[in-house]
């Protein structure tokens, strides 16, 4: 963010919003991470403590994104196929949406299969392009949009909100939320991820990722690996549908703004384009499957 923010505004952007603790399974494992042979066995055996991780972890790896011939059935397997960042990636996934209310939850199902799908997105345009760092971009598809449920939690009209916030406007996404409510999830989210230790650059993308028109349109910003890592969300989020799912419209306005010069930054032309959107439809993940 551009500056940092003092305590009173902090409060004042997060009114009545909990920011959920960092788990303590992923400080164990960030603690795990950060030694010169991380153990592998134990981050399984950290894994298996939880039912519902392991579920979530096998369901990942089995997944098309990975294509793999022989089912993976034990968690060993997986954290040694994907490796220890596609495994915290997985888990701040998982562990955000556990601080959900279970009807909050339910609802909310269609969310994050997105925010998954999104993230695979990513890994893929990430590796198309070169990016050297896929699993980054996984992570930042993964929460860009955290604060979403939290501030759903918070508001009862908020996919009213969210809803007004995507149709066509000269303003950012954001700026109907700001008006409305006070703050927006963009914030809420960078909070969320600060918070939790996830890398600066992840934590400046995801307060940036409706305020992309300043960095693709007005030519304000120089090329940077944040400006990358942004792209690449923006491609991944037009290619998933989120604003068919999120904003429920038929047109994605934000990316008639910024799309064109998304793909110049990236290299991509229209053929990739609809390559990715085939591609993703192949492995199940398209904005066509979501009908109003």
């Amino acid at each position: 963010m551009a500056e940092a923010l003092t305590s009173e505004q902090i409060e004042n952007v997060l009114h009545g919003i909990k920011i959920p603790p960092q788990p303590q399974i992923l400080v164990d494992l960030q603690i795990e991470q950060i030694m010169p042979n991380p153990d592998l066995d134990q981050i399984a055996k950290l894994i298996r403590r939880d039912v519902g991780l392991t579920g979530t972890m096998l369901k990942v790896v089995n997944s098309p994104f990975y294509g793999l011939t022989n089912k993976i059935t034990s968690v060993s397997q997986a954290v040694s196929l994907i490796g220890l960042d596609s495994v915290i990636n997985i888990i701040n996934g998982v562990s955000i949406k556990s601080e959900m209310s279970d009807e909050t939850i339910t609802y909310m199902n269609r969310f994050w299969d997105t925010a998954n799908d999104i993230a695979m997105i990513a890994t893929n345009v990430a590796q198309q392009v070169g990016y050297q760092k896929p699993d980054l971009a996984y992570l930042l598809g993964l929460f860009h949009n955290a604060g979403v449920p939290l501030l759903m939690n918070r508001f009862e009209h908020y996919l009213d909100v969210v809803e007004k916030s995507y149709q066509d406007s000269p303003e950012r996404i954001i700026d109907v939320e700001n008006t409305l409510l006070k703050t927006n999830h963009a914030v809420v989210g960078y909070y969320i991820a600060k918070s939790w230790n996830l890398p600066k650059i992840l934590c400046d993308a995801i307060a940036e990722h409706h305020n992309c028109k300043r960095y693709f349109v007005d030519q304000h910003s120089i090329d940077s690996e944040a400006k990358t890592l942004l792209a690449i969300l923006k491609i991944s989020e037009h290619v998933c549908g989120s604003f068919k799912i999120l904003g429920n419209q038929e047109i994605d306005y934000e990316w008639e703004i910024i799309g064109d010069e998304i793909l110049t930054h990236l290299g991509l032309g229209d053929y990739d384009l609809e390559q990715l959107q085939a591609n993703a439809e192949e492995m199940g993940i398209s904005a066509k499957n979501y009908a109003f």
